[in-house]
């Protein structure tokens, strides 16, 4: 699947769910869809959560 077909997809699912449930529905729907991306890609070993911690510290570095 490329990236513009997730893309799709994923706006899809938002749309219809603002048109058929609402706004809070839409948010909700939004936010389960950023954490479980988040998951997925600590998962998969594409996130650093230390890192990420770091930066919401202040402490960022450029290495």
């Amino acid at each position: 699947m490329t990236t513009s077909v997730t893309g799709a997809a994923v706006g899809t699912v938002l749309a219809l769910t603002w048109v058929a449930l609402g706004f809070w529905a839409f948010v909700l729907v939004a936010v389960a869809m950023f954490i479980g991306a988040a998951v997925g890609r600590i998962i998969d070993g594409r996130l650093d959560v230390r890192a990420l911690a770091d930066v919401f510290r202040g402490r960022r570095s450029s290495s």
